[in-house]
């Protein structure tokens, strides 16, 4: 991975530091019910107003379609800013076609403030990764900081264009999360184990071809594992399962094994007749499937297979649930794992990465969240970073 410049390569003394963060977060009635992603910029944000600069933070908000929308106004998360870093924060309100009341009130904030800028979604040159619109961005400060992962997938002019407008630097956060994904499939300490559940192999595809030239073993959960299974000629019964992915399913164990890359599926199953929580259940091996049952977790002897694999690993990467983790009994499996990677990490055996939106859930649920190595809250752009492909926003802070 080419280096990228971070805090510590600036001088933020008295600076006016464009900070793209992602301040796109759950809110209901008016209130922020998750600020995680708003916890993971406040380092950035304390290192800029120590030193007297002004942190003034540019960040798009649900889907306003380049229009100026209230229901999608940033203001409605300033109050969770200002809690998070202690700090007060002020609202700047703009539409991006005229920023000159916004450079006014940037001028005359005191030094050490944190501003929020209204909603770069709100002009349609920001998805359009509009130059003169990343123009305008940049004439608003100094020094440009990058502290959104999960919005380094999309080339925005807040993201990639106005990048190359001014000195850039990743901030704290994303600082953290690149060199933690760079232990986990860049550089990592082998050998390597990759856990990928989820329902469907076709949403996945890119994401398994990378993964196959990559880690040592592929472990496949969830209703992906029932398109393998049958693919390899056995009954997954009324299972979800991409039966017209059959050929696909077995280009990918070819290529594994062409990669010396082990694959890794459920052995037996715990086998349910209605898709309900704590629905009659009981445990079937795979070559031994009821016709009318489906397959809803994976069975004790999976779970020990799987043990075994982790035990071997000293890095694990992890995407998507090995079961139907939201009902009971059916989230056993995903407990079990996901608590085994996190003992195998407070033990300092193994590295452990994992993201996207259900996995972070998962996790979450098993009481692990914090127990790996690095958990990442970037959905897309961590799904993408597993499939190979370069982000845009991370590249644009490459020396």
């Amino acid at each position: 991975m080419a280096a990228f410049r971070t805090l510590d390569d600036f001088d933020l003394t008295g600076k006016r530091v464009l900070v793209r963060a992602d301040l796109n977060v759950p809110v209901a009635d008016g209130k922020v019910t998750d600020a995680t992603r708003i916890e993971r910029l406040v380092p950035t944000l304390r290192e800029i107003v120590k030193v007297d600069g002004k942190a003034i933070i540019l960040s798009h908000f649900g889907r306003p379609k380049g229009k100026v929308d209230p229901e999608f106004s940033l203001e409605q998360v300033v109050q969770s800013v200002a809690q998070e870093s202690g700090h007060p924060v002020g609202f700047i309100a703009t539409d991006w076609v005229d920023v000159e009341q916004a450079r006014q009130a940037i001028d005359e904030a005191p030094a050490g403030s944190i501003l929020v800028l209204e909603n770069t979604r709100f002009h349609p040159g920001e998805e359009a990764n509009d130059a003169e619109l990343a123009q305008r961005m940049a004439s608003l400060g100094d020094i440009y900081v990058n502290d959104a992962f999960s919005a380094a997938h999309r080339a925005h002019a807040s993201t990639e264009a106005i990048a190359h407008l001014l000195p850039c630097a990743a901030g704290r956060a994303m600082e953290h999360e690149l060199k933690a994904l760079e232990q986990g499939l860049g550089n990592p300490e082998r050998p390597v184990i990759a856990i990928v559940g989820g329902a469907k192999v076709s949403t996945k595809l890119d994401l398994l071809e990378n993964l196959i030239t990559k880690v040592d073993a592929l472990v496949i959960g969830g209703a992906m594992a029932n398109t393998f299974l049958h693919a390899g000629g056995l009954g997954v019964g009324k299972s979800l399962a991409e039966k017209d992915l059959a050929e696909t399913a077995n280009r990918i164990r070819d290529k594994a094994d062409a990669a010396h890359c082990a694959i890794i599926l459920p052995i037996d199953a715990n086998v349910a007749w209605h898709f309900e929580a704590n629905a009659p259940h009981r445990y079937y091996g795979v070559d031994a499937m009821d016709p009318e049952g489906m397959i809803l977790d994976v069975g004790p002897g999976s779970i020990e297979r799987i043990k075994g694999a982790i035990d071997e690993a000293k890095t694990v990467v992890w995407n998507g649930p090995l079961g139907a983790f939201e009902m009971q009994p059916f989230d056993h499996g995903t407990v079990e794992i996901a608590r085994y990677v996190a003992q195998r990490t407070r033990a300092g055996k193994a590295v452990s990465v994992a993201g996207g939106g259900d996995t972070v859930a998962a996790l979450a649920h098993a009481g692990v969240k914090d127990q790996f190595t690095y958990v990442s809250t970037a959905g897309g752009a961590f799904l993408e970073w597993m499939e190979g492909k370069a982000l845009p926003g991370v590249e644009a802070l490459k020396g």
